[in-house]
């Protein structure tokens, strides 16, 4: 949020920093989107949506079929880009921001 209370838009103009690591897992495992939709019963045009960074939403149960799929974390899957102008944060002993 800014400082106003409305949601601070990044560069493109979506509202959002999250980004999805989609294709890198994918090309990481040699896999398609078809076989992960296969594998986790989820549409291909769901999966291509999230691996185009056009999702709004993420239920937790395609998040959690996708890991499981995947053999992944959320954390691998989705991270939050920093804003721009803002300092690295600690948070508080689980490692560094983004990373």
């Amino acid at each position: 949020m800014s400082p106003r209370g409305t949601p601070a838009e990044d560069d493109d103009g979506t509202g959002h920093r999250v980004r999805c690591h989609l294709d890198a897992l994918l090309a990481e495992r040699g896999m398609t989107l078809v076989q992960l939709s296969e594998l986790a019963g989820v549409t291909v045009v769901n999966l291509s949506v999230l691996k185009n960074d056009r999702a709004r939403a993420v239920r937790f149960s395609t998040l959690t079929a996708v890991c499981d799929a995947l053999g992944c974390q959320p954390g691998d899957l989705i991270t939050v880009e920093r804003a721009p102008g803002v300092a690295e944060a600690h948070d508080h002993g689980r490692g560094a921001v983004g990373a």
